[in-house]
């Protein structure tokens, strides 16, 4: 996260969408940090906003909160708004966690920018939707950016990580490990989020390509290690040894469902979560 919004340019991926008369300009790249933040696409577009003078009101909106990430997120935000560096330049810092109600968030981010907001930071909940307020940051000089999870359309900036490839980042390591034939525990995360959809996707794609012979049980953990846990414990109840798991997030739950269960632990791909890289290194020599 950069502050600056003097002639902030931003690379925004292109959707199929309909495009304001009112906004940003559409100028050609590359944007802030080009060789961190790649475009997604070859056509994608930049969007440059007028030069603002300091300090800044600035806004966070986030949706779902019940996972260790968003926790973080939300710490790590507001950690780096009270570093004297950033908060000389930062007249108001707000973050709000809506819950996964998309008319709440709608709700919030159109309170910001009516109370004069210079940017607002969202992690959406759902792809679609955000016509209504990118119309109205649009009039007011709102900067809106949307990241971790994407939006569609080619009207709000976006920064987002290829979640496609981090299903297939673990579907990879599985195939290394277990082989083309097994059985496998797939733990996803929030439904109806596009980083659930698209690293199930991705991760898919891969394990049931042609020459593989899976039989992939699915449980929602959530991204939450408590109910990460739950899903895990009910599924190996229910269909007992596993040969590989996929966990979205929550991973240190899946974990502690083996534990608890007393059977041998399997190769696992999951999220990079501390309590998980602790587990990992505790107990490499056990599966």
């Amino acid at each position: 996260m950069m502050l600056g919004l003097g002639a902030a340019t931003l690379a925004l991926g292109v959707f199929a969408g309909t495009a304001f008369a009112a906004g940003p300009e559409v100028v050609k790249g590359p944007g802030v940090e080009p060789a961190c933040f790649a475009p997604d696409a070859k056509n994608a577009k930049f969007f440059q906003w007028p030069k603002k003078e300091g300090p800044y009101k600035i806004a966070v909106v986030n949706g779902f909160v019940a996972n260790v990430w968003r926790i973080q997120m939300i710490q790590t935000a507001k950690a780096y708004a009270a570093d004297p560096e950033i908060a000389k330049d930062i007249k108001e810092f707000k973050v709000v966690s809506v819950g996964t109600d998309m008319a709440a968030q709608l709700g919030a981010v159109e309170d910001y920018i009516n109370q004069g907001f210079d940017a607002v930071l969202i992690d959406p909940n759902t792809p679609t939707g955000w016509d209504r307020v990118v119309r109205l940051a649009n009039q007011k000089g709102t900067i809106l950016i949307a990241f971790d999870n994407e939006v569609s359309g080619d009207t709000m900036a976006a920064v987002a990580q290829d979640q496609v490839e981090m299903g297939k980042a673990g579907a990879k390591w599985l195939l290394d490990n277990v082989g083309n034939k097994g059985k496998i525990l797939e733990v996803r995360g929030v439904a109806g989020f596009s980083a659930d959809k698209d690293r199930h996707d991705g991760f898919r794609s891969l394990m049931e390509a042609p020459g593989n012979n899976f039989e992939i049980t699915e449980v929602v953990g959530n991204w939450a290690p408590g109910d990460s846990q739950k899903a895990t414990a009910d599924a190996i109840a229910a269909h007992g040894k596993f040969d590989g798991v996929f966990t979205q997030g929550g991973s240190n739950g899946t974990v502690q469902a083996f534990l608890d269960a007393k059977i041998p632990l399997v190769p696992m791909a999951g999220e990079g979560e501390n309590i998980y890289r602790i587990q990992i290194a505790k107990y490499k020599d056990q599966g």
